[in-house]
């Protein structure tokens, strides 16, 4: 298939810039996969979707404050986000201007309580920078560093915790897994009330999910990896569900790319930890997961082709123009699909 076959036409003024007041009061599409049928709800109404003896698969993964403003030792403003933990302080970043932090150059961020020197470039422009400090990392972080938001958003974020979900957890990500943002604790515990299991799994999204496709054919795509985890529990549940003919719904792509990674083709559990790289697009033969909470994904990416892959490309584009037509909020911020 060619990554054409995935375009649609968006108009800019939809894509959503800030969050809603409330998280849950987003619109919710509701789509039948088999008849391609579309309903309008909204988040808050999740629950009448979920049956008794479904479970819940979130990614409890935290948002870092990866984007850290500095300049060199010898003179300049730096930008550097933190890509992938190494180990022992080294960690793989995006630096901008690229061109003049060289291997060698010392950074120096806020008032000196953070500095890093540039080990090695990497393949396709990052670097390896290690870092030095006296104290907890993730501490200095909160105080100097900034939310690393998509490209797409230019508007300043006034509180940080809205691009965090209400159940993150492990820090870890460079960017949020979206389709949670919609949650309230009132909602959880709504849907926990109706005999719905909730689970976690923890996938640390990093900022390979924004990268187009540029390859013609989405075969020749190379996709990124991500580190994540299953916990006892996790497998537990999801494998139980799946005995008892229960559904797991995965909320996000992020939990979906975790458990498909990882899951038997009965769709079982075992607990697991490690690196995934798959690639989901139409062909794929799911074996784990049997709904999904997704938002509405740019075009031509990655994501569009996962939800391709789960609901029908065709259905999935015809549901993306009414969305367009109605209005719908699009990307990080916007509004998302309850896909059965």
């Amino acid at each position: 298939m060619k990554t054409s076959d995935f375009y649609y036409y968006l108009p800019e003024e939809l894509i959503a810039q800030t969050p809603l007041q409330r998280r849950d009061e987003s619109r919710l599409m509701h789509l039948d996969k088999v008849s391609g049928k579309v309903e309008h709800k909204h988040f808050y109404e999740l629950p009448d979707l979920l049956h008794e003896g479904d479970c819940l698969v979130l990614n409890d993964s935290r948002v870092i404050p990866a984007r850290l403003i500095g300049r060199r030792e010898t003179g300049g403003a730096v930008e550097v986000v933190l890509l992938r933990d190494m180990g022992e302080g080294v960690w793989e970043c995006l630096t901008r201007p690229g061109r003049k932090t060289r291997p060698g150059t010392k950074l120096i961020f806020g008032s000196g309580e953070l500095t890093a020197t540039v080990k090695d470039s990497c393949e396709g422009g990052n670097k390896l920078l290690r870092f030095d400090f006296e104290g907890i990392f993730l501490e200095i972080l909160e105080r100097l560093g900034k939310m690393p938001l998509p490209p797409y958003i230019k508007a300043e974020l006034e509180d940080k915790e809205r691009y965090q979900t209400v159940y993150s957890k492990e820090s870890g990500s460079a960017a949020a897994p979206t389709a949670g943002l919609h949650f309230t604790d009132e909602l959880l515990e709504k849907i926990g009330k109706k005999g719905v299991k909730i689970c976690y799994i923890t996938l640390h999204v990093g900022l390979g999910t924004f990268r187009p496709v540029k390859a013609e054919e989405i075969e020749n795509h190379e996709m990124h990896a991500e580190y994540c985890i299953i916990p006892d529990e996790t497998a537990k549940i999801v494998t139980e569900t799946k005995r008892s003919g229960g559904r797991v719904v995965a909320v996000g792509t992020t939990s979906c790319r975790t458990l498909e990674s990882f899951a038997a083709d009965d769709g079982t559990l075992l607990p697991a930890s490690g690196w995934t790289d798959i690639f989901i697009y139409p062909g794929y033969k799911f074996k784990c997961m049997d709904a999904l909470v997704t938002n509405f994904h740019l075009p031509e990416s990655t994501l569009i082709m996962l939800v391709s892959a789960f609901a029908g490309r065709e259905n999935v584009l015809k549901a993306y123009a009414v969305a367009v037509e109605e209005r719908y909020r699009f990307f990080s911020f916007g509004d998302a699909m309850f896909i059965d």
